[in-house]
């Protein structure tokens, strides 16, 4: 078969690209090398939508920073993911902090964001009395949202599976060549495509992609940044993600309220050549809380119940890298560090006007599907309806974790909609997000994920390739009377 477009990563990026292009009458395939999407640089990502004036206007990501963010209502009203505009501040210790802040301001005036306020010390004092009094002004920006970028990944890619998408997944792309009749041949792991356009929509190894198809005229430079989760104690702790003045490389270490009560704080910024380094440390720990602590005191490394590091895929331009290139139908979508979140449904957009400049034709449908199933969150719900829930169906009464109250059937749900691995669970309910880390509900998840998706338990993994939990199978059965915690009723 030969697909009109074959995309290369299943990051926020590639899947933001995929549901765009099924809207019209086209053959697309997605490659993924992971065991499922999203589990690059997405899964690790902050998880802001910037309100659109931190990049600059002359640059392409800071135009595309800025056409993303009003996209994103829409998409969370359609597929149901979690997304919240809580609004932003950027802090100033000293008077020269508050040109910056007033540089921003008008980046930001440039682009036409709405609702910009410089915020005196006594304002600030106000609104947010948690933070450290000795800030003198703040510029607020209200149009700053948290999202879960990973459960946004599984929702686009789903809804376009649902309008025809084909996914391949644990497939590395290891060649690409113009074949005659003006077709790319894709070569994987163990497989052959052909497809007469090719996205290179892959993050961080997007330069080797581009390498392949002897194209490559940019290098990535990963930047790790290390981030710590922290007890939900501290819920409405600040109200709005904090920044502090930028610095060249970064935005800074931030405050960050995340859409699900928890405060998360980071990242580092550090220049790394290992695209697989994905470490946490000491010195980066130091740096953090050394950070926070000088805006909110009240901030303690005490409260960490996680840590994790990912790694931007930063170019050697500092800016998006966008466009067709010599080898006719290879389009490059690379260089998608921050704000990438914020503007890969404006960058998706924008790849379909590409394709479409490049002879590609696109005819809308008119059986698109645009909506998907809203989940379940059993916790969020009211009581009342809580019952009715668990009367209906037993198994919302079955809390299989006690952290997060995640009920059996919302992991089953997780399942049947394509989770093979712990981190896949994960990722689409929370279950092992919260206080204990999954101290109590790994064991339980791992014995769904064997009964429904037939995944013997020794090959249960926390995020596929060789990160399993259980490496004896013999040892299978008396483990599984040891850990198995008993069913906690609703």
């Amino acid at each position: 078969m030969i697909y009109d477009v074959i995309i290369i990563g299943g990051g926020i990026v590639g899947c933001a690209i995929a549901r765009e292009l099924m809207r019209y009458h086209l053959h697309v395939l997605l490659v993924e090398k992971n065991c499922e999407a999203g589990f690059g640089t997405s899964k690790s990502n902050s998880g802001i939508i910037h309100a659109g004036h931190h990049a600059s206007p002359k640059t392409l990501k800071g135009r595309l920073e800025w056409a993303g963010n009003p996209l994103w209502d829409a998409l969370c009203r359609d597929l149901g993911f979690g997304f919240k505009r809580v609004g932003e501040i950027t802090v100033a210790f000293t008077e020269e902090e508050i040109k910056t802040l007033e540089h921003l301001k008008w980046q930001g005036d440039q682009k036409g964001v709405p609702g910009m306020e410089l915020w005196d010390r006594e304002r600030l004092r106000k609104e947010e009395p948690n933070l450290n009094p000795d800030l003198i002004a703040a510029l607020y920006v209200p149009t700053s949202g948290v999202i879960n970028p990973y459960e946004a990944c599984f929702a686009l890619l789903e809804n376009a599976h649902l309008n025809g998408l084909r996914l391949v997944l644990n497939q590395r792309v290891t060649g690409l060549r113009a074949v005659p009749d003006g077709v790319l041949e894709v070569q994987t792991t163990d497989k052959v495509f052909y497809s007469r356009f090719v996205v290179n929509a892959a993050g961080l190894y997007s330069d080797e992609i581009a390498d392949l198809a002897g194209v490559r005229n940019f290098t990535i430079l990963p930047r790790k940044g290390e981030e710590y989760m922290l007890d939900k104690r501290l819920t409405g702790f600040v109200k709005r993600i904090v920044f502090p003045c930028p610095t060249p490389v970064s935005k800074g270490i931030l405050i960050i309220p995340t859409f699900d009560g928890t405060l998360m704080v980071g990242p580092t910024a550090l220049s790394t050549p290992d695209k697989t380094d994905l470490s946490t440390s000491t010195a980066g720990c130091e740096e953090i809380f050394a950070a926070v602590k000088r805006l909110a005191p009240g901030l303690s490394e005490r409260d960490v119940i996680a840590e994790f590091a990912g790694l931007r895929a930063v170019a050697d331009t500092e800016d998006f890298v966008i466009g067709p290139t010599q080898l006719k139908g290879f389009i490059n979508v690379a260089g998608i560090q921050s704000p990438g979140l914020t503007a890969s449904p404006a960058i998706a957009k924008l790849v379909a006007e590409i394709l479409q400049a490049e002879d590609l034709r696109l005819v809308l449908r008119d059986d698109f599907v645009p909506t998907l199933r809203k989940p379940v969150r059993f916790a969020k719900l009211p009581t009342e309806a809580q019952i009715r829930l668990s009367e209906d169906d037993p198994r919302y009464g079955h809390i299989v974790c006690r952290c997060e109250h995640i009920t059996e059937r919302e992991v089953l749900d997780a399942i049947h909609y394509g989770a093979r691995t712990l981190d896949g669970i994960k990722f689409r309910t929370r279950a092992g997000m919260g206080r204990c880390q999954g101290g109590f509900c790994t064991w339980r998840c791992m014995e769904l994920l064997q009964r429904e998706a037939g995944v013997p338990m020794a090959m249960v993994t926390k995020r596929g390739g060789d990160s399993w939990i259980v490496t004896q199978p013999e040892a299978e059965e008396e483990l599984a009377e040891a850990l198995a915690p008993e069913v906690m009723p609703c």
